[in-house]
């Protein structure tokens, strides 16, 4: 009998597509909701992406024994909170970029003021979205905390005051910056796998696992991103490109070299695979996942 197991790529459409739709009804279609802002929400959210953080919820969760169903608005409330960081992170005031997934990002689309209020009706739709849709009530407000904790002062907001605080330092350490994107990228993606775990039923040991190899990947994920930056195509990518070497960020090529910074990140992958390696066939998807962050090429 021939095997009938979807491929990797097959498998990620699939759960891009259940991704996408339940994004798509979990806008607020509320008649009170102002049409630009609700243009605005929409525009950005379904803009196109990897649909990295939601999709790892899913696996998460099937890797832990639950349905991938259950899992939905977990992922779309961490693919929210994803999009409106991408749309502050646009502003002026930040990054100050013109293009985000091969579109003109919402300050250039709507204006500055309604492409920052669109990012706060976002982030607050997300919590709306799991506190009203996860059944088990107990679980929703772990995953509410966990989601909150990643994406707060602590978490995604703290690592990227750092990363400007960075721009400023006249002798940078692997140490600095690490602990920046462990807060500014790492946090998001493992609040991402803990959630799964949470809504899949994991146990402790299994939780502290999937974290494990959530702070791995987050780490890789950003090597990845900053090689890019500097090698990857600008169509591919569907933004500028040697943006960071421009506005002299810290990133790891510019502190520890391209060599270094490749060697980097297969060192994390092959330890997030190790960290999950206990899952056996049940982990084999987030393990596909893993070298997939690494070969990515935009």
């Amino acid at each position: 009998m021939s095997d009938q197991r979807p491929t990797f790529k097959e498998m990620w459409s699939t759960l891009q597509s259940l991704v996408n739709q339940h994004l798509s009804d979990s806008l607020d279609h509320s008649t009170d909701c102002p049409p630009i802002l609700k243009e605005a929400m929409s525009y950005s959210l379904s803009a196109g992406g990897k649909r990295l953080r939601p999709i790892l919820v899913l696996l998460s969760c099937e890797a832990c024994g639950g349905n991938r169903e259950d899992a939905l608005p977990a992922a779309s409330a961490i693919e929210i909170v994803h999009t409106y960081s991408l749309i502050h992170d646009d502003l002026p005031a930040m990054d100050d970029d013109d293009l985000r997934r091969g579109k003109p990002t919402s300050h250039i689309k709507f204006g500055e003021a309604n492409a920052i209020l669109a990012g706060d009706a976002l982030l607050t739709r997300a919590f709306e979205i799991m506190a009203r849709q996860i059944e088990v009530k107990s679980c929703a407000a772990e995953c509410c905390v966990d989601l909150a904790n990643a994406a707060g002062a602590v978490g995604m907001v703290g690592g990227q005051v750092a990363d400007l605080e960075s721009e400023h330092q006249n002798q940078p350490t692997l140490e600095t910056l690490e602990a920046i994107h462990r807060r500014k990228t790492g946090r998001l993606i493992c609040s991402a796998l803990t959630m799964g775990a949470r809504i899949g039923g994991a146990d402790a040991v299994t939780l502290e696992k999937l974290e494990t190899y959530g702070t791995c990947i987050g780490l890789a994920f950003q090597i990845t991103d900053d090689l890019l930056d500097l090698t990857g195509d600008e169509e591919k990518m569907g933004k500028g490109v040697r943006k960071d070497a421009e506005h002299g960020k810290l990133t790891y090529p510019s502190l520890i070299g391209v060599d270094e910074s490749q060697k980097r990140a297969q060192n994390l992958i092959q330890e997030a695979c190790l960290s999950i390696s206990s899952l056996g066939s049940h982990g084999q998807r987030l393990e596909e996942l893993a070298h997939f962050i690494l070969e990515r090429d935009h």
